[in-house]
């Protein structure tokens, strides 16, 4: 018996309810929740004015007392650099962009997101690195500059073609930057898509962006290979034979 109340309780079990006999108690009316107030959508803070919010604030400060000095952590020493060192960095910046504006020098193409490269099958990515570099001469060139996609996809497959009869490995195709484009660079994105997406990508060994003696990131270097690449070579991987490959193609370049 409890408040009058006789509660019933059930068997001991290895289960223990804790509240199982909440809902009779609240049905009783022996407990009392707490009333519950409304509450508002808005925040009441918002619609204070600036003057409310300090007089808030100040309440809110009421019987804080300052750090004395003497407790206060004290802020590090001020590191003033030298007059001459100063001097003696601006002159290295300017030197070093005057060289980059006059001559180039400090400037790699690489390190720009604009930097184009790719390898075919089983081709290391240092293959396209080296081709960027120059280390493989360019046989052959076209311009697309200027044409329209339909144009600069016939003559791009007429180039290639060209190319393979007449055992040309090294070309270097124009494209433009598109920095006139509205949106991003049209012939660019395209020589990229027609090397590694349509049939010409097993002729591909490698393709990077070309150097600025030749046209920079509106040109493309692309390496091609003596025969296409097989169905069997695609699954199974020879990167020694083709190490050989482009090592004899060096070779019979430097001795022509």
């Amino acid at each position: 018996m409890r408040g009058g109340l006789e509660m019933k309780v059930k068997k001991s079990t290895l289960t223990y309810f804790p509240f199982q006999e909440i809902k009779t108690l609240l049905q009783s009316r022996q407990i009392q929740l707490p009333k519950q107030t409304k509450r508002s959508g808005s925040n009441p803070m918002e619609d204070l004015t600036p003057q409310q919010e300090e007089e808030l604030f100040y309440e809110a400060m009421k019987g804080v007392t300052p750090i004395p000095k003497e407790n206060r952590v004290g802020k590090g020493p001020k590191i003033t650099v030298p007059p001459k060192f100063r001097e003696k960095e601006e002159s290295e910046a300017l030197s070093r962009l005057i060289h980059l504006i006059k001559y180039g020098k400090g400037f790699n193409l690489m390190d720009t997101p604009e930097y184009i490269e790719g390898t075919g099958y089983h081709i290391h990515p240092d293959v396209a690195r080296r081709l960027h570099r120059g280390d493989f001469s360019i046989q052959a060139h076209i311009d697309l500059h200027g044409l329209r996609v339909e144009e600069a996809k016939e003559a791009f497959e007429e180039f290639l073609k060209w190319a393979v009869t007449h055992n040309k490995r090294g070309l270097l195709i124009i494209h433009g930057r598109g920095l006139s484009s509205p949106s991003e660079p049209v012939l660019k994105k395209k020589v990229v898509e027609w090397l590694t997406h349509g049939p010409w990508r097993k002729w591909v060994v490698a393709y990077s962006s070309a150097r600025k003696c030749d046209g920079g990131l509106g040109a493309t270097y692309v390496l091609l290979r003596g025969h296409p690449v097989t169905k069997r070579l695609r699954q199974r991987p020879k990167s020694s034979s083709t190490e050989l490959n482009l090592h004899s193609f060096r070779e019979k370049e430097n001795g022509s």
